[in-house]
């Protein structure tokens, strides 16, 4: 019974909150074999839970003073700073990486937060007046709605930084699915970006496997799509995703061997 074991929560609207999913996965320490947690596949109605949520919390996000958004990550990224061998130690633990590799995950994702904090340059438009004669040119940055990211085993902090600080600067609100064979960083993360300040609602976490990630490509409010991982996993989320009209980026790592590329996106 999942009740002898500690369990994976949600996060939705602000609150970690106890799965009523009938499907449970183990999380086993590579090092010792033992289960240390048990993930939920999220159930539809949690699903859409959490969409609705990013979906409210947009329309004050999106509105708020790119000051404002700024403020969140520069306390955020001083947080990661402060607990870099908290999240660490959760990576080790559930991943096996050294305790030093582990740290590098951290730093490498810590390193785009800080960059999100320069997004008062980044979000500038432009302007050309006197095109021709009586017109002139303007363009704006806006934020797209609802983002998603759908996060590989591989780096448990450093891609999931890659995804939603840079969506949520931007005024975008981002529904996160971690692996779900590394889930524990991803929640810490988002227990951290709450103590930064930032709004319930504006970061979801969903966990689970195929049901999850259809859900991700087919919701009709979720405007933006980011991936890493496997060819195979990639080549389908672009596909479906982009069927369904959303923009989609797929990092992928050839399964003949090679090497991620690290790539990072700003949804406006």
């Amino acid at each position: 019974a999942k009740s002898h074991f500690p369990t994976t929560k949600l996060f939705i609207d602000g609150k970690f909150v106890e799965s009523k999913s009938s499907e449970w996965l183990d999380i086993h320490n590579p090092a010792t074999n033992e289960v240390i947690t048990r993930v939920p596949k999220a159930t539809q109605e949690e699903m859409l839970a959490a969409v609705d949520s990013c979906s409210r919390a947009f329309r004050s996000w999106s509105e708020t003073s790119i000051l404002a958004r700024q403020q969140v990550f520069l306390r955020y990224q001083q947080l990661i700073k402060d607990n870099i061998k908290e999240l660490a130690k959760a990576i080790t633990v559930e991943q096996g990486k050294t305790l030093a590799d582990a740290e590098g995950d951290v730093f490498r994702g810590l390193q785009v937060v800080e960059h999100t904090c320069s997004i008062t340059s980044l979000m500038l438009g432009e302007t050309l007046p006197s095109i021709t004669k009586d017109m002139d040119t303007y363009t704006y940055r806006l934020p797209l709605g609802v983002c998603a990211g759908i996060a590989p085993f591989n780096f448990p902090a450093m891609i999931p930084l890659w995804m939603f600080p840079m969506g949520m600067v931007c005024g975008n609100t981002y529904l996160l699915k971690p692996s779900e064979r590394v889930p524990t960083c991803a929640m810490l993360l988002a227990k951290m970006l709450q103590d930064a300040g930032a709004p319930d609602g504006t970061l979801n976490i969903i966990h689970g496997q195929h049901d999850a990630v259809n859900f991700i490509c087919d919701h009709p409010a979720i405007k933006a799509i980011s991936f890493v991982g496997s060819n195979q996993a990639g080549e389908y989320i672009y596909e479906r995703g982009s069927k369904n009209g959303k923009r989609v980026q797929s990092n992928m790592v050839s399964n003949k061997g090679g090497s991620i590329g690290q790539q990072f996106h700003v949804f406006v």
